[in-house]
């Protein structure tokens, strides 16, 4: 590499260098004046939670029902599905037939987990599973 590539490429990583000195100091002096200017007190009640002025009289940790579980698991497979379509979506004209192909293959993929999760039960809560077992 000729000194002037070098010298080049120095000079565009510098501001990022100072960028991130300057980021990392920062964090630095307000954690030191959050240890330093905070109170340094224990006890009983401040070791309690704060319910927005109300005595918290049960535990907070809340079994939630799996049917709220499977809602967030499939957002989070949907949205990773949606974020991929889109980006294929956006460069379809520069991927081509093998781009076609690929976000193809992906789609009837998703859709194959979908159609075996329908078939297991997977989707089969709320109002209407609970109806069915009534039966």
């Amino acid at each position: 590499m000729s000194p002037v590539n070098q010298l080049s490429t120095t000079g565009a990583l510098l501001p990022l260098a100072i960028y991130t000195a300057v980021t990392v100091a920062l964090m630095g002096v307000l954690l030191l004046a959050a240890w330093w200017l905070g109170a340094k007190r224990r006890g009983e009640v401040k070791e309690t939670a704060y319910e927005s002025g109300a005595i918290p009289f049960r535990n907070a940790r809340l079994a939630y029902p799996v049917p709220f579980y499977l809602v967030a698991i499939f957002f989070i497979v949907f949205d990773v599905e949606a974020a991929f379509i889109f980006t294929w979506a956006v460069a379809w004209d520069l991927l081509g037939v093998a781009g076609m192909i690929h976000i193809t293959f992906f789609i009837v993929v998703l859709l194959l987990g979908l159609v075996w999760l329908w078939l297991k039960g997977g989707l089969d809560w709320g109002p209407s599973a609970e109806r069915k077992q009534l039966r």
